[in-house]
């Protein structure tokens, strides 16, 4: 049987042909659509990623490295390791580590492992916090690693320190126990000497005309004498550790030359080691009174008298350290002045940020000056540094001046 074909039939084809383009037009447009929205998310995503300041890597399970962000550049300074092994590109080994995290991670039951690494990088050994955590595909299952290093040198390097301020915190109360502790047993040696030294004149009525008894009443009187002495020495340290320790945080009138005559009685066993005319002290006539607290600002001058020491011990105790306290119109200053090692100009800005310190490891915790700034600046003054290396250096602490 045959059909006839008519001018309808080709027109409804034709019709169908166009809305089909027309569908395949709109889909071709929502395709390219999705792939600018899919594009711009990856980008985004890679912004994300390179914007973390930690290294992130993707491992997958045989170990290669599929991706990294821009911090492992920044870190590591190697090209791209993507197909290279994780073990040959983190620490130049030739198997995987002893500890590996990514074989820890495929035995924990939530797929996440942590620990603290040593890296060598750049020829410099770095504690690194190591993550590995599962990635899944979108049929859920387990296919790649993500590996996330963060470098915590510097936070276990204060976390040291801190526990090292602690330490000396609990030895400062220690300390202020003990004063208490001896103060009074002291007290009654003092008492008992006096009243031994007031005894030698009765004595001495009845023994003045025995040769040998005089010789015993002048050894008597001369050990007594030598006693009372050592006792009045120990007596000023242990009032100056028990002000120095002082909690109260009311201010009263503080004497500035007591500060430092108090703080030299308390360093004395340091400063005997210097060499004669070393140490010179230049006290003001007027004694020049703030408004403080006498424990906070002795701290304040043993600290920077104790850097000036240490700053000429490393010069060979080739060095002087002056002391002077002066009070122009409204302020007081206290200055600190050494011939030491000097400081580097880099360093100068630094010197009061907490933690900071140009000593060895094990010599400085980077506390002091810091709690020094917060002192003065407490007590409404100010401190200034200056100094350059191999000509010494200079503080002066600038406090309001109250006329008594």
């Amino acid at each position: 049987m045959t059909y006839n074909t008519s001018l309808n039939d080709i027109i409804g084809i034709e019709s169908v042909k166009l809305g089909f383009f027309k569908e395949l037009q709109r889909k071709i447009y929502e395709l390219k659509a999705s792939n600018v929205e899919i594009n711009q998310k990856k980008h985004d995503l890679k912004c994300v990623l390179d914007g973390i300041p930690d290294v992130v890597a993707v491992i997958n399970d045989d170990h290669t490295v599929s991706y990294v962000n821009k911090s492992f550049y920044d870190t590591y300074s190697k090209n791209n390791p993507k197909g290279l092994k994780c073990f040959d590109v983190f620490k130049g080994d030739t198997k995987p580590c002893q500890s590996c995290p990514l074989e820890r991670a495929k035995k924990e039951s939530l797929g996440l492992c942590r620990q603290l690494q040593i890296f060598n990088i750049n020829g410099e050994n770095r504690q690194i916090e190591c993550t590995a955590s599962f990635m899944h595909n979108f049929m859920n299952e387990q296919n790649k690693i993500l590996v996330i290093q963060r470098d915590v040198t510097l936070e276990k390097h204060y976390q040291a320190k801190y526990m090292q301020t602690e330490r000396m915190a609990t030895v400062g109360v220690l300390a202020e126990g003990v004063a208490h502790e001896i103060n009074s047993p002291l007290t009654s040696i003092g008492g008992f000497t006096e009243a031994l030294i007031g005894r030698l004149k009765t004595l001495r009525q009845f023994l003045e005309k025995d040769p040998e008894g005089v010789r015993l009443l002048n050894d008597f009187d001369e050990y007594l004498q030598t006693i009372h002495k050592e006792y009045s020495r120990c007596s000023d340290i242990i009032q100056n550790l028990l002000t120095f320790g002082h909690k109260e945080n009311q201010f009263s009138i503080v004497n500035l030359n007591n500060i430092v005559r108090n703080s030299i009685n308390l360093l004395k066993p340091k400063l005997k080691h210097l060499k004669p005319d070393s140490l010179h002290i230049y006290l003001d006539k007027q004694d020049p009174a703030v408004m403080g607290h006498h424990g906070e600002l002795m701290q304040v001058a043993l600290n920077l008298i104790h850097n000036a020491l240490y700053a000429i011990d490393n010069h060979n105790h080739h060095g002087e350290i002056s002391i002077i306290t002066s009070t122009y119109d409204d302020i007081a200053t206290l200055t600190v002045k050494d011939t030491g090692h000097g400081i580097n100009e880099e360093d100068i800005d630094k010197l009061f940020d907490p933690f900071f310190t140009t000593k060895p490891v094990g010599e400085g915790t980077g506390i002091g000056l810091s709690s020094c700034y917060n002192i003065v600046k407490q007590h409404g003054g100010d401190i200034d540094v200056a100094g350059r290396p191999g000509e010494g250096a200079v503080f002066q602490v600038i406090l309001p001046h109250f006329p008594e």
